[in-house]
């Protein structure tokens, strides 16, 4: 037998693949670095490698450095290959769930649109706190901003209907949207 022939007879203990693993892990870790482009990749590589050599073998390795080389080759094909389907797969699916329109994009994420809880009851409590406003004082302002601002009346026709001038109605929404602003920021 060949001194460079290595087979893994024990693998608790530090010999064969596993040791020649161990002797050039930084070497491998460097080379899977160069060809994935980040050493965390590199480092799962050669992980990945150990468990593959922690299985039993069929028989003894001519060149173990060379084997563990092809091993991790074959592993980062494998994960290339993997990454390019889940980007097909990926852009597929956002593709079919995107819809452009006048210039936006609508579907791209994933966004659930309902209000967070905290959100959901700060309106209720804004809100509350509105409708308590608008039925305060001052009344006549009140009712005047209500046939404005809610019910969607021009200024001549709140006038009309209250038999005030138009200069009258412009005071009277400003009167209740300074009580409404001093009554929602307290």
């Amino acid at each position: 037998m060949r001194s460079d022939v290595v087979a893994d007879s024990d693998p608790l203990q530090p010999a064969g693949l596993s040791a020649v693993l161990a002797a050039h892990r930084p070497q491998l870790v460097r080379f899977f670095t160069g060809r994935t482009g980040s050493i965390a990749e590199a480092e799962d590589v050669v992980q990945e490698i150990w468990l593959h050599i922690a299985q039993p073998m069929a028989g003894p390795i001519a060149n173990p450095l060379a084997y563990l080389h092809r091993i991790g080759m074959n592993i980062v094909l494998d994960r290339v290959r993997a990454n390019g389907r889940r980007a097909r797969r990926d852009s597929g699916y956002v593709e079919a769930t995107t819809t452009v329109t006048g210039g936006l994009v609508a579907g791209a994420e994933a966004i659930d649109d309902a209000p967070s809880a905290f959100d959901a009851v700060a309106g209720r409590q804004r809100v509350a706190q509105l409708a308590a406003a608008l039925a305060g004082p001052p009344e006549g302002a009140m009712r005047v901003f209500r046939r404005h601002k809610i019910d969607g009346l021009s200024h001549a026709e709140v006038a009309a209907e209250f038999g005030i001038s138009r200069s009258a109605v412009e005071k009277h929404i400003a009167v209740a949207l300074r009580h409404l602003r001093k009554a929602l920021n307290d």
